[in-house]
């Protein structure tokens, strides 16, 4: 195990682990015990009381968070030519198909985002094994299959992203950058907070969020109150 450092230390005292924090009071704290000589990513881990293993109670969706990100998300855009001048236009960083598609399947994946078009799926499915593993494969369901992909790179440049929970139950997902102001921080994560919510599944059963816990690149965890949200 690695050396505590007194920035660490620090920062963990400044935690009381026997308290749950309101999603306000989270999101100042957070940014008070960050002390990274970079602007670290805030994420949010939602542990929710559903099976993964039963399609009917996988959580999956996608949000717009209305202050965005905080990252420059690098987008490409596998499309026919007739659309590229559209996706340029709104955005994206990488715009084509034929050569793209031959990069990746030569192992280059430096991007965040793809997002394509119905009739170029069938090009994509062998390069699933590649894709897939990066959670880079587009899909109808997080709106990056859509024949109107203009639209779909202006909302991910804009701060649309999407989130499933995971095989352990858990969403993760970042929802801001700490250089944010708390208020941004609070918005975000509880934009994110309520789409889960309303994203529950009619066949589970028992408590649906268990716990919610938010923290940035390096530093402690804050249990933020459920009820609060």
């Amino acid at each position: 195990m690695g050396k505590v450092t007194k920035k660490q230390k620090e920062a963990r005292a400044k935690v009381d682990t026997t308290k749950v924090y309101s999603l306000s009071e989270a999101s100042a704290l957070v940014k008070e015990i960050t002390n990274s000589n970079f602007d670290s990513t805030i994420d949010l881990a939602i542990r929710l009381g559903v099976d993964p293993r039963k399609a009917d109670q996988m959580v999956r969706g996608v949000v717009s968070l209305p202050h965005g990100t905080g990252k420059d998300v690098k987008v490409l855009a596998l499309v026919t030519p007739d659309k590229e001048a559209d996706a340029k236009e709104a955005g994206a960083d990488y715009v084509g198909l034929d050569e793209y598609l031959q990069k990746i399947k030569g192992g280059w994946t430096d991007v965040d985002v793809i997002i394509t078009m119905p009739s170029v799926m069938g090009k994509l499915g062998p390069l699933g094994r590649i894709l897939g593993p990066r959670g880079l494969m587009p899909n109808p369901k997080t709106g990056t299959v859509t024949m109107d992909v203009a639209k779909a790179v202006k909302e991910v440049k804009a701060g649309k992203i999407d989130f499933k929970v995971d095989k352990t139950g858990i969403i993760h997902a970042a929802v801001a950058k700490v250089s944010f102001d708390s208020k941004m921080i609070e918005e975000n994560a509880d934009e994110l907070i309520q789409t889960v919510l309303k994203l529950k599944p009619t066949t589970s059963k028992g408590t649906y969020v268990k716990s919610v816990f938010m923290s940035s690149t390096m530093s402690p965890s804050i249990e933020v109150e459920v009820k609060s949200v």
